[in-house]
């Protein structure tokens, strides 16, 4: 079967499934999983930081919150959090503001997302195995259970597996 997360979005799968998000633009998507256990997760981020949000309704929304709910979801239901492994993609520049640039030492919402993706995974203690992050393209991806692969879609671009 083939589980579809949102934007602000997570679910957890178990092997055979496969899990997938479409269009991550500035948004990452993070893959957690236990390839002994075969059990997997994704969560599809919008932005980096919750401590603005004083209601905090949705927790996949932020990348400091939705990694740890993702991770806490994974051990309830049979992930062994020290075999947990982490490939990350997105976060890209998509829009052109003549007031927000990288070289005037601003981050962009993208690069915010992942380096705020990348703090929350070493806090965990979950290695990045491998992230197709930063660019300009969007990208949809798919992680497949049985292989632990990740496909990365973007348009104009070959496919990749991660």
């Amino acid at each position: 079967m083939k589980v579809t997360v949102g934007i602000a979005d997570f679910k957890v799968v178990k092997s055979p499934d496969t899990i997938t998000t479409i269009g991550l633009g500035s948004c990452c998507g993070i893959v957690l999983y236990d390839e002994i256990n075969k059990i997997a997760g994704m969560v599809h981020i919008l932005l980096s930081d919750s401590s603005h949000d004083k209601l905090l309704l949705n927790k996949a929304k932020y990348a400091d919150t939705g990694i740890v709910l993702l991770y806490e979801e994974l051990k309830k239901v049979g992930a062994n959090p020290r075999l947990l492994k982490a490939k990350l993609a997105g976060g890209a520049h998509m829009f052109n503001f003549n007031n927000t640039s990288s070289s005037s030492g601003i981050f962009t919402v993208g690069e915010r997302n992942v380096k705020a993706c990348r703090d929350t995974l070493l806090k965990l203690k979950i290695p990045i195995v491998a992230e197709d992050v930063l660019g300009t393209c969007g990208r949809t991806i798919t992680f497949d259970t049985t292989t632990n692969k990740l496909c990365i879609k973007s348009v104009g671009k070959v496919e990749k597996f991660i």
